[in-house]
């Protein structure tokens, strides 16, 4: 189903406000993980380089969110009864603000995906949460509620964890797994539908369950070839949509396993102007889209499918011709965007929930141990340093103004090249 009503009009979009050292949502300005800047730390420590931590209330999955000199959190306490907006000063990490919403009904989750796994997404007026079946929050940045949309429940066996995506007056959600799966643009003033298509979904976690179907990927805007276009990886398909109406433009099948009941997808796409990258999870392939298509083109613009690989969980990146991926159990792999070709397959560590992010000529990518594993961005396999902070980790780095903001289970840590802690 296709529902749609008049949208409000065009703002400016985030990337045109944005300072070039924000990152104002999940995997930074254009949700892929890439950075601008060229001088990041290389090295750190629990005790080098380190300019400030502070000891967060639980154990969480979300990644922080930066702009200008406030950071935005989310949190789950009282096992998830409680779920938290936290608003840093970036200066040293003291809270600002937090806005606690209650949710006392049962919402089932994995032991290891937390509640509030959905980062924040901010474009500095507001900041936009998803709380999964607490509903969508918008707050202003001294905290007022400007705004809540209640979706429903969201009940799967292994919970929700995709974030809100913000683009010129939208907010974007991937509201699912489980058997209400749909993706749904809000009016970002008032919150109220503009438009929501329905995916099929699935069963969400019967004792006893032989088919498992689901995605927890976040969408990604991008402008290609002179339009915009809204990608996003749904249980066997890549779909891209025109992001104002809501409309197909094209999808693309293959994401399936071959002769298997499973259908996950954890990963985010990876876009170009020219080609579109997309990942199943748990064995699940790997697909490679060539841009410029409408209605299906499976049979016309598909470049290239692996058929399977070990269990994915953290995005990847592309850097030029080539995108770099790290499997949940720690290989690190660099495929040639337009061919497929595997170039080489690495272990790097051990298990990694982290996604790559790109910065300058090199890549940075967390282990669950607390390592931060700094690569060189090019075609050959090095590892330029390890950066240990002794604390489990199962969220991604964030990167502002030559900052690594790393959110572990104890703390958020702010690493900075010759800082001393306060």
């Amino acid at each position: 189903m296709m529902l749609r009503v008049a949208a409000t009009a065009t703002l400016l979009s985030v990337a045109s406000i944005a300072h070039s050292g924000d990152w104002p949502a999940w995997r930074g300005p254009d949700g892929m993980g890439q950075c601008p800047e060229s001088k990041l730390p290389l090295r750190w420590s629990d005790t080098e380089n380190v300019r400030w931590k502070v000891a967060l209330p639980d154990r969480g999955n979300s990644t922080p969110v930066i702009w200008r000199d406030r950071i935005f959190l989310t949190q789950g306490t009282d096992k998830g009864r409680k779920r938290s907006t936290l608003c840093l000063d970036r200066r040293d990490g003291h809270t600002l603000w937090e806005r606690t919403v209650e949710y006392t009904k049962r919402e089932p989750t994995h032991e290891t995906n937390y509640y509030c796994s959905a980062s924040a997404a901010t474009d500095g007026e507001r900041v936009v949460v998803s709380h999964g079946s607490a509903g969508v929050w918008c707050y202003d940045f001294d905290g007022r509620e400007l705004w809540h949309r209640d979706l429903g429940e969201c009940q799967h066996i292994w919970g929700n964890a995709a974030s809100p995506v913000l683009f010129q007056d939208l907010v974007f959600l991937n509201f699912g797994p489980g058997e209400r799966t749909f993706l749904i643009a809000l009016d970002k003033k008032t919150g109220q539908d503009v438009w929501k298509a329905d995916e099929p979904g699935g069963r969400s976690g019967d004792k006893g369950q032989s088919e498992w179907l689901g995605s927890w990927s976040t969408p990604v805007v991008a402008r290609i070839n002179g339009r915009d276009e809204l990608v996003m990886t749904w249980p066997g398909v890549v779909k891209s949509y025109n992001p104002r109406t809501g409309d197909l433009f094209w999808q693309c099948s293959g994401l399936a396993k071959d002769k298997a009941p499973d259908r996950l997808v954890y990963t985010s796409p990876l876009v170009t102007s020219d080609v579109v990258v997309a990942m199943a999870g748990f064995g699940g392939p790997a697909i490679a889209v060539k841009t410029g298509g409408s209605g299906d083109v499976t049979g016309t613009h598909r470049l290239w499918r692996h058929p399977t690989a070990p269990q994915r969980i953290g995005s990847g990146v592309i850097v030029g011709d080539h995108v770099y991926i790290v499997d949940e159990p720690g290989t690190m792999r660099c495929i040639e965007c337009q061919t497929g070709n595997l170039l080489w397959d690495q272990r790097l560590t051990s298990s990694t929930w982290g996604s790559l992010v790109h910065a300058g000529e090199r890549l940075y990518i967390t282990n669950r141990d607390g390592e931060t594993f700094v690569l060189a961005a090019k075609p050959k396999f090095e590892v330029l340093s390890r950066n240990p902070l002794k604390e489990t980790t199962q969220a991604s780095v964030a990167v502002s103004d030559g900052e690594i903001f790393i959110r572990t289970f104890k703390h958020l840590w702010c690493i900075r090249e010759g800082a001393t802690p306060r």
